[in-house]
This record gives C-alpha cells, sequence and structure tokens, in this order.
C-alpha cells in the first residue's frame, strides 16, 4: 500500500502544508493560521485524502512555532519526521 507524504512549513503565525502521493502529485496545497481549530481541519484534510494510507509527517523546525501542531500530530498517532530546511535546499 502506497502512504502519502505531508510536509510542513513551519512559521510563527501561518504555516503552509503540502501533501503528495506517492508518484509525487500534489494533493493538497495551503497556508494554514497557526491556531488549533485550522490545524486540525489540516490534518483532517491530509487523513481524509490519505484514504486508510500511511501518511508520514515532515516538518522543518522542532520547536517554538510548531509547538501546537507537532503536539496535535502526536496526539492523532501520526509519524512525523524532522526536515530541516537546510537539507531541502541542497
Amino acid at each position: 500500500m502506497s502512504r502519502i507524504w505531508a510536509g510542513i512549513d513551519s512559521g510563527k503565525g501561518h504555516h503552509h502544508g503540502l501533501a503528495l502521493d506517492a508518484d509525487g502529485k500534489t494533493l493538497l496545497s495551503r497556508r494554514v493560521a497557526n491556531d488549533e481549530p485550522e490545524l486540525l481541519k489540516l490534518i483532517g484534510d491530509v487523513l481524509d485524502l490519505a484514504d486508510g494510507r500511511q501518511v508520514t509527517w515532515a516538518i522543518d523546525m522542532t520547536g517554538g512555532e510548531p509547538a501546537l501542531l507537532l503536539a496535535l500530530l502526536v496526539n492523532h498517532g501520526q509519524e512525523v519526521l524532522y526536515m530541516p530546511g537546510r537539507l531541502v535546499n541542497r
């Protein structure tokens, strides 16, 4: 079974979420406010798109701005990887 890859570019007031399928096709791309209702909607929308497939989340920061998002992902049993921005730019 294929998986969905979800990446988050973290910011103070907003994050940008992107979800790709195993072939690299964009399934979702949008800016979301850094507040619980919007983040829960993003998580729910990505899980709906996954339709039972595993989702792996990658985030570019480990503390501060994405703390709420990280807590929500962990509370929803999601796999989260740290992907530093420096690695993406190389």
